[in-house]
């Protein structure tokens, strides 16, 4: 007998059907597997027979071929168990009435027959269901994922013999009740702006970096705060939607880096330390494609502390997605998109010392050191950071003041306005923030005075700007006029856009 049941394998964040084909017929006992299993997917098979055997269900002892299809995509993982182990039941007699056609199946096999969770569960069943399947059988660990999928029938089971019962009517599984989203503003982590003290300049570009998505790179010497500057960030994020808090999660899910709550709630913020590999950084693997650090910042911060400490080559290959919003991965198992717009904040000294540019320290390294220590950092990757602040030392006094700096609520809630503003704008487009804006949109919505396009010609002549560097000062006029609640981009908002350019004047 033949029996065909649906899985999915993932491809990226997509999910793609895969049609499980038993056919058990009488002959010389044999089991084989074809359509392209890898290692994992081939080590089902004793998975499958033992987790069968141990749930007190009958192995069939037949020439057993098991297909998957589409046989030309390659199989990985042990998401496939569940799917195996019910065809095979299926076409030995053993779930004869049982409806399985409309059902996905996905779930890792112990021995003992209990399930165990997969990751990517999430891609998957917002796949499945785009192509019209509304009922799955997940593993029970896996359910606190699924609870977020509107529209479906999610069945949680922790045995392959709770999955054989519910076949079979005898023992059905009760579905979770769809959970609502919600964003839980009280466990937002990171520090609060209130706590910093001084640096006026450096806390207006954090505000203005998080309300328009912009890139930041903050510069000073050690000690000056420029790592409790940007862990203020989390603070200052907007609020999650739903659709967005989805796309993440499909991200940390196929990662495996999905919390317990099973949807991401708050804006990522990831901090890779500077031995960071390539690989790590952009993602890859040698069995299984998985997203790296610039992908799971996707839709917050990415924050790299003392940035010429990082390999060249790994800053270097983040200058395409930083560009584009979108980082596509190329390996011999295939050739995968992983969405990557995040917001970039770094923070370097700006000398090996860290003390040139001072008004109280001494420089102590020579022009040649300062040349190389910066040429760590390229001038393309410079160009693609619209605001690079000083972070200088503060007195004594201004560090022991006992009065509190404005706090994250109030400068969030300012954020949040501008916010607003940019979602009104780009209605109806792809585009959510100022930084994202092209040539078309940056034409339409930033139209300058006369006064204002010649500080811009005067900054870009007397500064060597490049085209991209023109550009992204227009767009942080923008977000500036956006935090005055200005229709118009004012000759003081290209003035001010330009003042955050302070390596460009430094190179």
């Amino acid at each position: 007998m033949i029996a065909k049941i649906i899985c999915y394998a993932l491809n990226g964040l997509e999910g793609v059907p895969v049609e499980v084909e038993t056919d058990v017929n009488k002959g010389v006992p044999a089991y084989d597997m074809v359509g392209l299993p890898d290692t994992a997917v081939k080590e089902s098979k004793e998975r499958v027979r033992s987790a069968i055997k141990n749930s007190g269900l009958l192995f069939p002892l037949n020439k057993i071929t098991i297909n998957f299809a589409p046989a030309d995509l390659k199989k990985e993982g042990a998401s496939f168990d569940l799917a195996v182990a019910v065809s095979l039941l299926k076409a030995s007699e053993q779930l004869v009435g049982a409806r399985v056609s409309d059902t996905v199946f996905l779930g890792e096999l112990a021995l003992n027959g209990d399930l165990r969770p997969v990751n990517g569960l999430l891609p998957i069943l917002i796949s499945a269901k785009g192509h019209g399947f509304t009922k799955f059988i997940v593993p029970a660990a896996n359910a606190h994922e699924a609870r977020f999928l509107g529209g479906a029938e999610i069945y949680p089971a922790r045995t392959l013999l709770e999955v054989v019962r519910h076949l079979a009517g005898t023992q059905l599984i009760t579905p979770p009740e769809t959970a609502q989203f919600a964003v839980h503003g009280a466990k937002r982590g990171g520090a609060d702006l209130k706590f910093v003290k001084g640096q006026p300049m450096a806390r207006r570009a954090l505000e203005i970096a998080v309300a328009g998505g912009h890139n930041l790179l903050m510069v000073g010497p050690p000690g000056t705060g420029k790592t409790m500057l940007a862990r203020c960030l989390p603070t200052i994020m907007p609020d999650l939607s739903f659709e967005e808090a989805l796309e993440i999660t499909k991200i940390h899910s196929v990662a495996g880096v999905l919390g317990e709550e099973g949807i991401v709630t708050e804006r990522p913020f990831r901090t890779p330390h500077h031995t960071a590999t390539t690989v790590s950084m952009c993602g890859g693997g040698n069995r299984v494609v998985h997203p790296g650090e610039i992908s799971l910042a996707h839709g917050g911060v990415l924050f790299l502390d003392e940035l010429p400490e990082y390999k060249r080559s790994t800053l270097e290959a983040m200058r395409q997605p930083l560009e584009d919003g979108v980082i596509t991965v190329s390996r011999a198992g295939g050739t995968f998109n992983y969405p990557a717009r995040f917001m970039l904040c770094a923070s370097m000294n700006p000398c090996p010392c860290g003390n040139y540019g001072s008004k109280d320290l001494t420089c102590s390294c020579t022009p040649a050191e300062i040349r190389r220590y910066r040429k760590k950092v390229s001038g393309p990757l410079l160009d693609r950071i619209d605001l690079q602040v000083e972070v200088d030392n503060i007195s004594y006094d201004e560090l022991t003041a006992s009065t509190l700096q404005e706090d994250s609520a109030t400068v969030k809630a300012r954020v949040d306005e501008a916010r607003k503003i940019q979602r009104n704008r780009f209605e109806g487009s792809s585009i959510v923030t100022n930084a994202a804006m092209g040539e078309r949109e940056i034409t339409t919505f930033c139209t300058l005075s006369k006064e204002g396009d010649q500080i811009l010609r005067e900054a870009f002549e007397r500064m060597k700007l490049s085209a991209r560097a023109r550009a992204r000062i227009i767009k942080v006029a923008r977000t500036i006029a956006d935090l005055d609640a200005s229709e118009n981009v004012l000759p003081k908002h290209v003035f001010e856009a330009v003042s955050y350019r302070i390596y460009d004047k430094m190179g």
